[in-house]
């Protein structure tokens, strides 16, 4: 009987978190529960989710950051059908198929409009961390040095290369050692960095422009220095563009911010079109030819799904999107709309510390507050966990107001937002709207927001889900 996926769904829709604690990660699930984010989403569309009863969310996490152009874009759709139907051979292998080639074409044109006509030759993989793997592969072949450079605070990926580049504690326990080699540094530390590369065995230096991890990034000219210093000593300058390439900064790409020059660049997440796994890596051609420089190589560097045709629909159709919706505009001009509202909410409360913004990739630092009451408030709930108080500002986010948020990251007070790049007036009001009531609460202490963290910190104990609750991703 062949199977009907329709009717399969529509009889099993609702036990999403039974059969994900039964047969996946049942620790996921127990966070969920725990902090009332086991909503069960039965449709979307563009910048929300809707639930079984037709009550929508707005979804200011986009998948973070796949959804760029919206959930469940129709001319995405199209492309895909369209690929089916023609029932084009597929990963041949042996064979240069014509959507990869046309996938790598565009990419390639479009660096050259953003200013950076030298990245053009392209290897397509499957994902954010195998881009970066690729990466850091193809400089230390191409320079014939063994070391690479990072940032502190950085997220590159969890495979064993790209976890090595990541400089996060918290993703590392328990599963060292890790690739040798690897330096961290300060951002802005120009001098820390200089001393690595007069070693002379550095391939490369790979930094996000814009942290995932808190929206942190250079507010000088620390990058241009840094690419100065590699172009002295010889290396590579890596930028994972995996976050924030395809408009999610307000440009094309992050580096244009700083009139960069990379050497290799790494994408995915919006080249998906939010529906097959897409990603890539772009490097200078004489960089390319030093890893595949001989027939017997022509494979040295491989993936099996890397170049399906469905993957190259989505990433042809993400790329159409974005530059017929002047989405990269938008992202711009939304972003400084979001940030000039929240910097108003800013006066009002002195819980905020900092606002992030950069295109569509919004950080909101909190701080100890002034107030006697409020002090007491922080200091208890610090004293619980030091990664709850974000939690209590996502939870109400959510539970009262119908809006997807996230913690930035792990033993921090951060709350983060990736809106798609579609959103409008109407979202950002929503939203302002409805961060400026869930931080009105957090005044009144005692009271039920600093009630639910202490529930929260009960839970995590009896849970033993600790690591988990205070950041997903």
């Amino acid at each position: 009987m062949p199977l009907d996926l329709k009717e399969l769904v529509t009889s099993r829709m609702g036990e999403n978190y039974d059969l994900h604690h039964n047969y996946l990660n049942r620790t996921l699930v127990k966070v969920q529960r725990t902090i009332g984010f086991d909503k069960v989403y039965a449709r979307a569309q563009g910048a929300y989710l809707y639930d079984m009863d037709g009550k929508d969310y707005l979804d200011f996490l986009s998948g973070y950051g796949v959804f760029a152009i919206g959930r469940n874009h129709p001319a995405a759709q199209k492309a895909i059908r369209d690929v089916l139907e023609m029932d084009l051979p597929n990963m041949v292998q042996m064979d240069s198929a014509l959507l990869s080639g046309l996938l790598a074409e565009a990419l390639v044109k479009r660096l050259a409009k953003q200013g950076a006509p030298h990245l053009n030759a392209v290897f397509l993989c499957n994902s954010g961390t195998e881009s970066v793997e690729g990466a850091l592969k193809f400089a230390r072949c191409a320079t014939g040095r063994p070391r690479i450079i990072s940032l502190n605070n950085s997220y590159h990926g969890l495979s064993y290369g790209s976890l090595s580049a990541t400089q996060n504690h918290a993703f590392h326990e328990g599963f060292g050692p890790f690739l040798p080699g690897i330096a961290h540094i300060d951002m802005g530390d120009l001098n820390a960095l200089e001393y690595e590369l007069k070693k002379g065995d550095v391939a490369a230096l790979i930094m996000e422009l814009v942290q995932g991890k808190g929206v942190k990034f250079a507010k000088d000219d620390f990058y241009q220095k840094a690419q100065a210093l590699c172009r002295k000593y010889g290396t590579l300058l890596i930028c994972d563009e995996v976050q924030t390439g395809l408009g999610r900064t307000g440009k094309w790409f992050a580096f244009e911010h700083w009139n960069l020059e990379p050497d290799i660049i790494t994408l995915a997440k919006a080249l998906s079109a939010g529906y097959v796994p897409s990603a890539a890596f772009i490097t200078r051609r004489a960089i390319y030819q030093k890893i595949f420089s001989t027939l017997d190589r022509s494979v040295i560097h491989s993936t099996t799904f890397g170049r399906n045709n469905l993957a190259c629909a989505s990433g042809l159709a993400a790329l159409t999107i974005l530059e017929e919706e002047n989405l990269i505009d938008n992202a711009a001009r939304q972003g400084a709309e979001l940030e000039r509202r929240l910097l108003e909410v800013q006066k009002k409360f002195d819980f905020i510390k900092e606002v992030r913004v950069k295109g569509l990739m919004c950080a909101i630092e909190f701080q100890e507050p002034k107030s006697i009451m409020g002090k007491m408030g922080w200091k208890l709930i610090h004293s619980l966990d030091k990664s709850m108080f974000p939690q209590l500002i996502v939870t109400p986010m959510l539970a009262k107001h119908r809006i997807l948020t996230q913690v930035a990251a792990h033993n921090c007070d951060i709350v983060k937002i990736l809106p798609p790049l579609i959103i409008g007036q109407k979202e950002i009001d929503r939203f302002v709207t409805a961060f400026e009531d869930v931080i009105s609460d957090l005044k009144k202490f005692p009271g039920p927001v600093w009630d639910l963290g202490q529930n929260f910190v009960k839970a995590m104990k009896s849970n033993d889900s600790k690591e988990e609750l205070s950041a997903t991703h």
